[in-house]
């Protein structure tokens, strides 16, 4: 049993022998929506609360309103504000209300894009190229970033692309950045400090205070990622639980960033960045005149994109609204409870780290975890994997979790008697993490 992961995304073209011929004429339009609908048979039921992450599922109103608001701006493209001024409105609204939830000050600006890897590879451009600007190209040799351990592997990917060199010191013993040994890495070649609010793997926010005061004091630059948290920790603070400082309110925080498409609960496609102040927006942008059509600028990576999620979130936020949002964290956690109930009550099983929001990942120091989850999938379940340590993935709990709860602690239970009696995976169990 495989973990949900990248491995056969490549496609192999093949000889023109072996390789399905261009479609020579065409089909009628329901055979070919039958055709479709019937490989979906295939994929997984996100709806049956059984897929801990990659779908984040509110209820029927929300995805209506979602996929309707989504269709109305169907063939628009994003890239085309001057073509389509509905669509930079609407922009400019996202931009206002994220800031306005996340803190950001009136110098702030905000950057729709496709999503959290889009978002920290402009943040990170943006504060390469400010410290090329302050430094000088290449000033003292080859540059870096300081991320802990636990940060998205899209800083990483952005730095392969960037040239960047990446440090990920360790964690602390209950899994959150370490400030001391991220102080301890950083050089004057360094560009870019991060901190998770939540990290991804465990659930755990970082220390986003003392690294924002350590960003200050250093003149560094601190990206926030809040793709999963931008979403959930506001309202659980308004919700009276304990969420630590992690947005603008801090000072040293730099930029931020925050996924619509997560806890959003809005089409697929649709995040955004902040920044703190707009001086620093000139560079993130990038322009180029130097061919026959004339100037080119952009402020994300993308150039045509699809208008319909930023109409679907558009449409979602204030369709929630501040008082719905916290009504879906309502019911998401009081399942996360749930949960976590179930996973404590078998003596063999235990939490990592200390999570407070809607993540967790539990192992177990006498059983092998994997055989766990080949275990609970077996049972109809699918579940995803952490490495560090070994353990089980539950991410991104949503409504349609709570509705499953009882099933799911019904099964663990069941799931690590069978392996206590000697029940052991019949395929590899590979901790994978990707679409």
């Amino acid at each position: 049993m495989l973990d949900d992961g990248p491995a056969g995304t490549l496609i192999a073209i093949g000889s023109a022998m072996s390789r399905q011929p261009f479609p020579q004429t065409g089909r009628p339009a329901d055979t070919i929506l039958d055709a479709l609908m019937r490989r979906k048979d295939e994929d997984a039921d996100w709806r049956s609360g059984r897929l801990n992450s990659l779908v984040h599922y509110a209820n029927e109103d929300v995805l209506q309103i979602s996929k309707a608001a989504a269709t109305a701006y169907f063939s628009e493209n994003a890239l085309g504000l001057a073509a389509f001024p509905s669509v930079r409105q609407m922009m400019t609204d996202l931009g206002e209300w994220v800031g306005d939830l996340l803190h950001a000050p009136a110098s702030a600006v905000a950057t729709v894009t496709t999503g959290g890897t889009e978002s920290i590879f402009l943040a990170m451009k943006a504060a390469r190229d400010r410290h090329l600007a302050q430094h000088g190209t290449a000033a003292f040799g080859a540059l870096n970033i300081v991320v802990p351990r636990s940060a998205h592997p899209a800083f990483s990917k952005a730095a392969s692309y960037l040239g960047l060199g990446v440090r990920r010191p360790p964690l602390t013993d209950g899994f959150q950045a370490d400030p001391q040994a991220m102080e301890a890495a950083i050089d004057r070649n360094t560009v870019l400090l991060a901190a998770s609010a939540p990290a991804y793997p465990h659930g755990v926010i970082d220390p986003v205070g003392q690294i924002a005061a350590m960003a200050d004091a250093r003149g560094l630059w601190l990206h926030v990622d809040a793709c999963v948290g931008g979403f959930t920790l506001p309202f659980l603070r308004a919700l009276g639980h304990p969420i630590p400082a992690f947005d603008f309110s801090l000072p040293g925080v730099t930029s931020l960033s925050a996924d619509l498409h997560k806890y959003g609960f809005t089409a697929k496609g649709c995040a955004a960045l902040v920044l703190r102040d707009e001086a620093l927006h000139a560079f993130q942008r990038f322009t180029f005149d130097d061919w026959p059509r004339g100037a080119y600028s952009s402020d994300a990576f993308s150039g045509s994109r699809p208008a319909g999620p930023i109409a679907s979130a558009w449409s979602v936020l204030q369709f929630l609204g501040f008082d719905g949002y916290c009504r879906l964290l309502r019911i998401i956690m009081a399942g996360r409870e749930r949960y976590l109930q179930a996973v404590r009550t078998v003596p063999e099983l235990c939490v990592w780290g200390d999570p407070p929001a809607t993540i967790f990942s539990y192992g177990s120091p006498e059983l092998d975890i994997h055989d766990v989850s080949a275990a609970m999938a077996e049972r109809g379940w699918r579940p995803h994997l952490i490495t560090e340590p070994k353990g089980i993935h539950l991410g991104q709990l949503t409504p349609v979790h709570a509705a499953v709860a009882d099933a799911y602690a019904a099964d663990l239970a069941a799931a690590v008697a069978a392996v206590k009696n000697g029940f052991k995976a019949t395929q590899p169990v590979d901790a994978r993490y990707g679409a």
